[in-house]
């Protein structure tokens, strides 16, 4: 719980193929430790698979990629019921709270159910860094798109609310995702926000966007709003985010462990 203020880093990102390990934590994951800017001893992240159904054939791919960036990793789980006796304490104990992607709708409400959202916005109050990718980035938001619902790209308005604004993800990689999340805009079933391509990640201080960063060069971040003219045929604004690039390790790389975070240099609209 040492992050300079309430910190979410939102992101289409997570594990990376590894060489000698199955995974490793990919760039975004490393600077979402940085960020808690811990001293003195090993990180601490758990892991919440909530929305993949807490599958329990990653977990061990995740425990090898945390050993081999230096970070003591755990999980959090809530099939068939919550794998800690305190929920709360566990969380409050972590540095950084890592949520993968799956289903939103049924994070949301999973989470809900066993009042962790009441315990999140506590711990993000309280410097714990909240991360994740895909569903994992847009649970953090107001409301976003998602493939929850079937293979038609539907809207989730009743996000956390930690964020305001709405959220797009994988804008780049899934062709249904762009158009999807332009209509909700532009027809006010979403308010204003953000969308993602792969490998880009939005780094908030409170309810501030601070940074835009990036695994790789060629993604980019869109600020997405309506049209000023309701004439026009998509009746959405995109802007374009030039992210920055977060630096590359390779799997074997012992540089890679987390170090604290410096400043930022300020992201660029194109």
């Amino acid at each position: 719980m040492t992050a300079a203020a309430p910190t979410v880093l939102a992101t289409c990102g997570g594990l990376n193929p590894g060489t000698w390990t199955d995974a490793v934590y990919g760039p975004l994951v490393l600077h979402a430790i940085e960020l808690a800017r811990v001293a003195g001893r090993r990180p601490r992240i758990t892991h919440l698979n909530t929305a993949g159904g807490d599958q329990r054939s990653i977990e061990g791919t995740e425990i090898e990629a945390a050993e081999a960036a230096g970070v003591d990793a755990s999980h959090l789980r809530f099939f068939p019921h919550p794998n800690v006796e305190d929920v709360r304490e566990h969380i409050l104990a972590q540095d950084v709270v890592w949520v993968s992607g799956g289903s939103l709708v049924n994070l949301l409400a999973v989470w809900r159910a066993h009042g962790l959202d009441v315990i999140l916005r506590e711990a993000w109050e309280s410097g714990v860094v909240l991360a994740g990718g895909s569903a994992g980035a847009l649970c953090w938001h107001s409301g976003g798109t998602t493939s929850s619902f079937g293979p038609h790209i539907g809207v989730v308005a009743d996000g956390l609310h930690l964020l305001p604004g709405s959220l797009g993800v994988h804008y780049d990689s899934d062709p249904n995702r762009r158009p999807a999340h332009q209509a909700a805009v532009a027809s006010g079933e979403l308010p204003p926000g953000y969308a993602l391509d792969e490998g880009v990640g939005l780094v908030y201080e409170g309810t501030e966007l601070v940074d835009v960063v990036a695994e790789r060069d060629g993604q980019y971040a869109w600020r997405v709003e309506p049209a000023a003219d309701s004439r026009a045929e998509l009746s959405v604004t995109e802007t374009r985010i030039s992210p920055r690039l977060l630096p590359q390790f390779s799997p074997a790389d012992e540089t890679a462990k987390p170090s604290p975070a410096t400043d930022r240099t300020p992201f660029e609209e194109t």
